[in-house]
């Protein structure tokens, strides 16, 4: 999918980009505070080049990182999104496995850390580095 091209009906949809994120990610393993999966880098998450898109690196960032903060934080307690930083170390090619590894760094009463690694799959080179900072809900009396 281009720049130019439509977006299709069935990507058209409420909710259809966690369809779509999640169609490319398998679960290899879940911990307490840890979760690694599989993606396979094709369309629809290319870019114009037939690299990973930068905007599916931090959707895929971010889904793993909630599961992660899940892992350690029950559904009792909400969580937002304060910050999510991405180092684009090298592209991701079209038709490349990526194993996407997410771990908890800090899990505090107010905000949790969780750092998310892509490493291509075959060479285990780092191809992205990504930290989110969550806020959980409601946040303590300072």
């Amino acid at each position: 999918m281009g720049a130019v091209d439509k977006i299709k009906p069935e990507h058209n949809v409420k909710d259809s980009f966690s369809s779509l994120v999640g169609g490319v990610l398998k679960v290899i393993s879940i911990e307490r505070g840890k979760i690694s999966c599989s993606l396979d880098v094709k369309s629809p998450i290319l870019n114009a080049y037939d690299g990973m898109h930068g905007g599916a690196v931090a959707a895929v960032a971010e889904r793993i990182a909630i599961a992660c903060v899940r892992t350690i934080i029950g559904k009792e307690k909400d969580i937002f999104l304060s910050e999510l930083s991405i180092s684009y170390l090298s592209a991701a090619p079209k038709k490349v496995e990526l194993v996407v590894d997410g771990s908890v760094i800090k899990s505090g009463r107010n905000v949790t850390v969780v750092a998310v690694d892509f490493r291509l799959k075959e060479s285990g080179r780092l191809a992205y580095m990504t930290r989110a900072t969550f806020y959980n809900m409601p946040v303590s009396s300072l």
